[in-house]
């Protein structure tokens, strides 16, 4: 994990503001949805993207190489692979 430098405080209500550089890096719009996750004492947020990373099938996604795949697709991928 790569550290950016950059603090933000937790107001009253339990929000924090994400930095333009990383919401631009990252490229996160306004009203994107990002899913938490925790790991060992740390919070994770990414951006969520529920289908397919090729072909944009919402049908049995699963994860392969920290990305969306679906079972069409990822059969495909590893017809691929040496």
């Amino acid at each position: 994990m790569k550290s950016t430098g950059m603090v933000r405080k937790v107001d009253e209500l339990g929000r924090i503001v994400l930095p333009s550089e990383i919401r631009q890096s990252m490229d996160i719009k306004v009203r994107d949805a990002l899913e938490i996750f925790t790991d060992e004492g740390r919070i994770v947020l990414q951006k969520y993207e529920p289908s397919c990373i090729f072909c944009t099938s919402i049908d049995n996604i699963v994860y392969y190489k920290n990305k969306r795949i679906c079972g069409a697709c990822l059969a495909k991928l590893k017809e691929m692979e040496p």
